[in-house]
């Protein structure tokens, strides 16, 4: 037999379950979001940067997402506490936005690329460019020729642009006297930086070494060009090139032009104990013996274990009787 459910039932019911819907509350939200723009050093926006935000204060969690063609992210569902938020495209990072992420309100970053320096791959790299190349700085120090040349070689392969590296190669190869792969290095570093005084002194120093006068003139004249010295400056300018340049002159016999040369580094640098003693030996050669031994004597005070020491000083005794 089916019994009918009066409408007083019915009402009663439907009151029951109205009750009960009331008495449940509704779920709380339990997490807060993060928004922002992402911006390049324009202002311009930026698509497609990675947004990585981590959660700090000694709780290791990770969450990233993408900004969109309008510089713009969102993320949901971050538990509340500290958080940083960096973007990264291109081995460019962003500045840090450290914020406060809570249930109430949404935190908001404002990325700028660049701001950041370069990214953790760029970093890594620069990192181990830095370790092998002081590893070859060391090595060559030691007089590890053939270890300071794979060491710079391992850097330059890091940094094909790398003239530091060509030029420490060129050095230590002249070292070994392999006068051939020592001009084939410094030239390449003097491609990459047409300004390098120093790589072509290097390339004056190997062709002086073979004897080669007139490329070796070139090369230091390229030096003192490069380091804003003209030929016979009277001051400034790269005392080391007119130095070689006046050794490269002296060896080819040209005294008066060599003397000018080390007068020049002198006045360039008068703590360049090399050229004070070259001018004292030009000064013995032209006769000025009073100036010569003045010479030879600032040699001994800038440099009194220096390799001419013992002659200078057998000089300085003999010209002062």
């Amino acid at each position: 037999m089916i019994r009918r459910v009066n409408g007083r039932s019915l009402w009663l019911m439907a009151c029951a379950a109205f009750a009960l819907a009331v008495a449940m509350p509704a779920a709380a939200q339990s997490t807060g979001m993060v928004r922002g723009v992402v911006l390049d050093a324009q202002g311009q926006p930026v698509d497609g940067a990675k947004i990585n935000i981590d959660m700090t204060g000694g709780t290791n969690r990770h969450f990233d997402t993408k900004s969109n063609k309008k510089g713009e992210f969102v993320q949901i569902g971050l538990p509340p506490g500290q958080y940083a938020v960096t973007a990264e495209k291109d081995k460019q990072t962003s500045n840090t936005a450290n914020l406060n992420v809570r249930i109430a309100a949404p935190a908001e970053a404002r990325l700028v690329m660049g701001a950041g320096g370069p990214s953790k791959e760029v970093a890594a790299k620069a990192a181990e460019l830095k370790k092998v190349f002081e590893e070859g700085v060391a090595a060559s120090r030691a007089g590890n020729h053939d270890d300071a040349i794979a060491k710079f070689q391992a850097a330059a392969a890091i940094n094909e642009k790398c003239f530091d590296c060509y030029y420490n190669i060129g050095f230590s190869y002249s070292q070994k006297k392999d006068y051939d792969k020592a001009e084939e290095a410094y030239k390449k570093a003097t491609e990459l930086k047409p300004d390098y005084a120093e790589a072509y002194n290097g390339l004056a120093n190997i062709y002086n070494a073979q004897r080669k006068f007139d490329e070796a003139a070139a090369a230091s004249q390229k030096a003192m060009e490069a380091g804003g010295t003209a030929a016979g400056a009277a001051g400034g300018g790269n005392a080391d090139a007119m130095f070689n340049q006046g050794v490269i002159l002296w060896n080819a016999g040209k005294i008066a032009d060599a003397k000018k040369q080390f007068e020049a580094a002198v006045a360039a640098n008068p703590s360049h104990a090399e050229a004070h003693y070259q001018l004292g030996m030009a000064l013995v050669n032209e006769g000025n013996l009073p100036k010569a031994a003045d010479e030879f004597e600032t040699y001994l005070k800038l440099a009194p274990n220096g390799p001419n020491a013992t002659q200078a000083k057998a000089l300085v005794a003999q010209l002062k009787k």
